[in-house]
């Protein structure tokens, strides 16, 4: 392995830029698949590209690509719009690698822990079964799928709740008064942005040493928490004293997601758990 690996990041947004960033400032020559490319910080190299778009974008990177992320965003939470996203995209993508004669080392594909089913609140790790019945947590399986079996050694990094800067959903709930049922605890599991995109900067850098990835990774801090007692902590970072008049909200799905395997590869969240995160998130200007 070269010292200077190449990556292709398709999909570039806030967690795909996030670990451009840190590749780039070790050593890594970048590429950044985008529609809007202006977006992209200079360290990361610009591909203007869709993926629901079947010419090759003229920018495509020359030469060898080492490294293949697949880290796309639906635009329409339909099924129509998960299908285009990460099947549709992910298929044209492994085209336009064979077009260029490229076979990356790995292929990391950004999934999402909505494949997993499970709703009683019971434990869950890579071996669980993941069989959601919805369409979102279907077609992701199914995008997997299409990785595993693309021709590139690959691994799934299945995601939990992403939060952090401009992810603000549950603190605007919080703040007009959100009410959550709190019998049985209601578990969820969350990842700060940050930590997301150090923990696929580490499979990487791990397999650049010549170490052996598993084929699955759940991204999740170290403290899956009852969203009543999450509510509860930042009612009171906020100050927020009053309660919406609505009847209290029950979101389906309540899981808690273990992140063992990520720590045996040498992963640490630098956000533990939900208090730290959003810690960090309120002390911003």
């Amino acid at each position: 392995m070269s010292t200077c690996p190449s990556l292709l990041i398709a999909g570039c947004g806030d967690v795909g830029t996030r670990l451009g960033l840190r590749l780039a400032a070790a050593g890594w020559t970048v590429h950044g698949l985008r529609r809007a490319v202006e977006k992209l910080p200079a360290p990361i190299l610009p591909v203007a590209g869709d993926l629901q778009a079947d010419d090759c974008p003229p920018a495509w990177p020359a030469g060898g690509l080492d490294y293949l992320v697949y880290c796309a965003a639906a635009s329409v939470a339909d099924e129509a719009g998960y299908r285009a996203a990460y099947v549709d995209g992910l298929r044209r993508v492994l085209g336009w690698l064979t077009q260029h004669g490229q076979a990356p080392r790995r292929l990391l594909f950004v999934s999402s822990s909505s494949v997993y089913g499970q709703q009683g609140g019971e434990w869950i790790d890579e071996t669980s079964p993941a069989e959601a019945s919805g369409f979102s947590g279907r077609i992701m399986r199914e995008a997997e799928q299409l990785a595993l079996h693309s021709g590139i050694a690959a691994s799934l990094v299945r995601l939990t709740g992403l939060y952090g800067p401009g992810r603000e959903w549950l603190l605007n709930q919080v703040r007009q008064g959100y009410r959550v049922a709190s019998e049985p605890p209601l578990y969820g599991n969350r990842i700060h942005v940050d930590d997301a995109a150090g923990l696929l900067a580490c499979l990487l850098q791990a397999d650049a040493r010549g170490l052996r990835l598993a084929d699955c990774y759940i991204g999740v801090d170290d403290e899956p928490a009852p969203l009543h007692e999450v509510v509860a902590w930042l009612r009171g970072q906020l100050g927020v004293s009053h309660w919406a008049e609505q009847a209290t909200v029950r979101r389906a799905g309540s899981k808690r997601c273990s992140n063992a395997r990520a720590r045996a590869l040498g992963w640490a969240p630098q956000y533990p758990s939900y208090r730290e995160g959003y810690a960090a998130v309120l002390a911003q200007p």
